[in-house]
């Protein structure tokens, strides 16, 4: 039982990221409330933002949780999905990059929710 415990006490690198995209996504929203006027990149924060809460949140709560192999890798793959997508519209509007990679962390998001889903079958 000490092994256990000590383990849910031990750091997450996930929770740890799904904190900080929670914290990211919280000063998109309102730099595109406050610091943006064209209704394009104002969309592409917000859209962005959202993401980012909202794939943060769930990498925040089960990020420290003991999961099996795939719901770990599937957290992993929430992740990418998340910086590709989110990181690709807030490039979009605060550094000019292309959106090239939203779709491919769109479809990486996707997947990573089959994995989640195709997990909870293992436990």
């Amino acid at each position: 039982m000490l092994g256990q415990e000590r383990r849910s006490r031990k750091p997450s690198f996930l929770a740890f990221c799904g904190g900080l995209l929670a914290a990211v996504a919280i000063g998109l929203s309102a730099y595109a409330s406050h610091g943006v006027s064209e209704p394009l990149a104002q969309s592409h924060l917000n859209t962005a933002a959202l993401y980012a809460l909202g794939h943060g949140a769930v990498l925040a709560v089960l990020g420290g949780s003991s999961l099996n192999g795939l719901a770990r890798v599937a957290l992993y793959v929430l992740l990418l999905g998340t910086l590709l997508f989110s990181g690709s519209l807030a490039g979009s509007v605060l550094a000019q990059w292309p959106t090239t990679l939203a779709p491919a962390g769109g479809t990486t998001l996707m997947g990573g929710w089959v994995l989640l889903a195709l997990s909870a079958l293992k436990r």
